[in-house]
């Protein structure tokens, strides 16, 4: 076997896994997923070809490290540039956290090795299997879905419409089945070659093609509203600075003013725009008055502080207050999904002793989670403006498609995703980040705004599809008339049911494996019957 035949397709799954997703160059988005999204599992495989469950998994988990860890690569600009810790810790880390999907990739070999010796690794299991995995790692631990493989296809338009019924799970499995059924084909992973089934394969692969297109959700049934989402463009390393404070309200007063004269009736600004708690009554009379001025609906991240009963221990959420154009409070969204060792440090009794050392921008103290997801509500002018119901994930919510869809089934109208992407610099992060808000609203029917700090904002149309964008590292604004769905509009079969798909996969793939185990006792027996025979 030559080198090529050897560590060519292990490195083939490295660069396809890293291009499956988008990354700057330059002053280009080079964003190759409609072509490397196939490639990855079929590099893969053929990596794997001929090696039985323990090797396989060997090989899988290594190149799974090294593949996600290229991926997480912005993680660096988090932990050192804005986390304080030593340059080699920046290089560790994201390895660290690429032992979650490593993991992952080290179960699909097993997997794979498994079906190699019972159906020639049927392109329909090995996809159901992968779609398991990815299922997986959205509640395991806490969950850690970043580049989930369906991501890598939010721009092929006539699947998007697919993950309206099974979410971004069923984009990984059309790439799976379509790079499995092409492997089959060209150079089998098992077996000799199997063109009848790859040609099946493939022939599934352009009929589901056609079933998104189908499934496409409709537009909204309600009437538009002219949305406007602010970026700041405020530096992470100054955005909690107490001398910066004022410039940064400024900045976003400006945005906003500018908004409204543009006819937004409602303003988003990004998550934390304003570093404080709209709890101090000078700044909540502050943004009453803005309110007021612009005449619009304002939604606005910022802190939330709550007071124990005895009032000396605060809880301090990552939240969104929704203003009405009165200049009052109709609500306020507290995050739900905060992030590990960023929000909240797990262990922190056992943990916070080796890290706090490490990193100086840890913090002391942990957020508060709120309730659940749930729509919120925005009041409009009495007697004139309807109540909105409205979902507002903020940032590391908005990469489970579970928690975004439950806004959807309990009402919201419009999709508001708000983040500070600062904390990725000029990497992967925020383009990747964009990608899954889109498949959010694929998934629910609904538009969406994006607003994030310092970029990418954009807004997004029912079907996934971003309709228009800010450039990375601006100070700017959009503003767009975006249909409401209706509240007598039926919810997108995943809105209402879920991950129903998933499941779906997880109790085929147990009653098959089930089944080829009876299979298998069947057939030992008769056959060393035969051997005594002769």
């Amino acid at each position: 076997m030559s080198s090529l035949e050897r560590y060519g397709p292990g490195l083939g799954y490295l660069i396809a896994t890293f291009l499956a997703f988008p990354h700057p160059l330059g002053d280009r988005v080079v964003d190759l997923g409609l072509i490397a999204s196939w490639l990855s599992p079929a590099f893969l495989l053929l990596a794997l070809r001929g090696l039985g469950p323990g090797p396989a998994a060997r090989r899988a988990f290594w190149l799974g490290l090294l593949a996600h860890g290229a991926v997480l690569h912005w993680i660096y600009v988090v932990t050192v540039q804005y986390g304080g810790a030593p340059v080699w810790a920046g290089f560790v880390t994201p390895l660290l956290l690429a032992l979650y999907p490593a993991a992952a990739t080290a179960l699909f070999a097993v997997g794979a090795a498994w079906l190699g010796r019972r159906s020639a690794a049927a392109p329909l299991a090995l996809a159901g299997l992968w779609v398991v995995l990815d299922h997986a790692r959205s509640f395991v631990f806490g969950g850690f879905p970043w580049a989930t493989l369906g991501y890598g296809l939010h721009l092929d338009q006539p699947l998007l419409g697919l993950a309206s019924v099974t979410g971004v799970y069923g984009l990984s499995a059309v790439a799976v089945l379509g790079g499995a059924s092409a492997l089959l084909a060209l150079r089998p992973f098992a077996g000799p070659p199997r063109p009848r089934l790859a040609a099946l394969g493939i022939g599934a692969v352009a009929l589901l093609h056609g079933l998104g297109v189908w499934l496409a959700p409709a537009p909204p049934e309600g009437p538009t509203l002219r949305v406007a989402v602010l970026q700041g463009n405020i530096e992470q390393g100054v955005k909690w600075a107490p001398d910066y404070f004022e410039r940064t309200i400024r900045i976003y007063e400006a945005l906003a003013f500018q908004a409204a004269a543009e006819g937004a009736e409602l303003i988003v600004w990004p998550e934390t725009a304003i570093p404080g708690a709209l709890t101090d009554p000078e700044l909540a009379l502050r943004f009453e008055v803005l309110a007021r001025a612009t005449g619009a609906r304002l939604v606005v991240g910022a802190a939330g502080v709550e007071w124990d009963e005895t009032r000396t221990v605060p809880h301090i959420f990552d939240s969104a207050y929704l203003y009405a154009p009165d200049g009052h409070v109709s609500e306020r969204y507290d995050k739900v999904k905060l992030v590990p060792f960023g929000e909240f440090l797990p262990l922190r009794d056992l943990l916070g002793r080796i890290i706090k050392p490490l990193a100086t921008g840890v913090s002391n103290r942990d957020l508060t989670a709120g309730s659940g997801p749930r729509a919120v509500e925005s009041w409009g002018e009495p007697g004139q403006d309807p109540v909105l119901r409205l979902g507002v994930p903020i940032c590391y919510e908005l990469l489970f498609p579970d928690h975004v869809r439950r806004m959807s089934k309990d009402g919201a109208q419009l999709l508001l995703g708000i983040t500070n992407d600062a904390w990725y610099g000029a990497t992967g992060a925020p383009y990747q980040f964009l990608a899954m808000t889109a498949l959010r609203s694929a998934e629910t029917g609904t538009w969406g705004a994006r607003a994030a700090n310092t970029g990418i904002s954009a807004l997004i149309d029912e079907r996934g599809r971003v309709r228009e964008s800010t450039q990375i590292f601006e100070r700017d604004f959009l503003v767009g008339d975006l249909p409401l769905r209706s509240p007598t509009q039926a919810p997108t079969f995943y809105a209402a049911h879920g991950d129903v798909f998933a499941w779906g996969c997880w109790i085929a793939l147990g009653a098959w494996s089930i089944a080829a185990k009876f299979r298998e006792k069947r057939v030992r027996p008769s056959s060393q019957a035969g051997d005594r025979d002769e």
